[in-house]
């Protein structure tokens, strides 16, 4: 962790106050990975901040309140069950300034977590559209297609031969570039991934999700995929996921 911190601060990288709201997989790992880097990180739980001591000694991430949380980032991070979501407090980020990014990393899990979202099956809403609805701000989306060890293990320095892409999506230009910033800081490279309605092509089902691609390809599939979902390409998706849902519950393997 020091040599992480250490190559940061030769990089000139600037520390930054990180709000995450999730102490799930993701969340920990990206805790983990931000505090070595030297970045101040608040973490919360639908809980209270008394029940992360042990999150707190793994990441290095001081224990906080939903709202301590977004209060204190100058980019905060959304990492809970897609569910869980209209559950968050509605002034949660009163206060906080409007050019501040909000990440989500949020999927839609259906049958093992989620239970089934009719505005998510018809193709209209991407996932984090409806996310960005229930939390009336603009989100930026990534982190959402990546296994947690592999986000918290597997970044390295820009030009390692294999690095993993991670695709970035999101409305807003000067919250995207932050983000993407941020990704590239974590040791991947940031892919472009358009607009948040495009944001489809990195959701569960899709090729390129889990798939760990380098920047070329993940740039050339999202060409191939085009901007706009079809109907085909929607069933297929959710086929795809459907599958592999029923293999993680034959599995026995529970999300959170």
């Amino acid at each position: 962790m020091r040599q992480r911190i250490a190559a940061a601060q030769n990089l000139n990288l600037r520390s930054m106050n990180i709000g995450i709201i999730g102490a799930g997989h993701i969340g920990s790992a990206l805790a983990v990975r931000l505090v070595s880097l030297g970045h101040s990180v608040k973490i919360a739980n639908s809980r209270g901040p008394e029940t992360l001591d042990g999150v707190a000694e793994k990441t290095g991430a001081t224990p906080a309140t939903a709202r301590e949380a977004a209060q204190h980032g100058e980019i905060i991070v959304v990492t809970i069950p897609l569910k869980n979501i209209p559950d968050l407090d509605k002034d949660l980020f009163a206060g906080v300034a409007a050019e501040v990014p909000v990440i989500d990393t949020s999927n839609y899990y259906p049958m093992l977590r989620d239970g089934q979202m009719p505005e998510l099956e018809h193709g209209d809403l991407t996932e984090s559209e409806w996310v960005q609805q229930h939390l009336g701000r603009p989100v930026v989306k990534v982190f959402n297609n990546i296994y947690a060890d592999h986000l918290q293990n597997k970044g390295v320095a820009a030009g390692t031969p294999g690095r993993i892409a991670l695709p970035v999506a999101g409305d807003g230009p000067a919250a995207k570039q932050k983000v993407m910033a941020l990704v590239e800081e974590l040791g991947f490279d940031a892919v472009d991934d358009g607009t948040l309605h495009e944001s489809w092509r990195q959701q569960p089902g899709t090729p390129s999700y889990g798939a760990d691609l380098p920047a070329d390809q993940l740039r050339a599939h999202f060409v191939s995929l085009g901007s706009t979902r079809t109907e085909a390409q929607h069933a297929e998706y959710l086929a795809n996921h459907a599958k592999a849902e029923q293999q993680m519950a034959d599995q026995g393997i529970l999300l959170k």
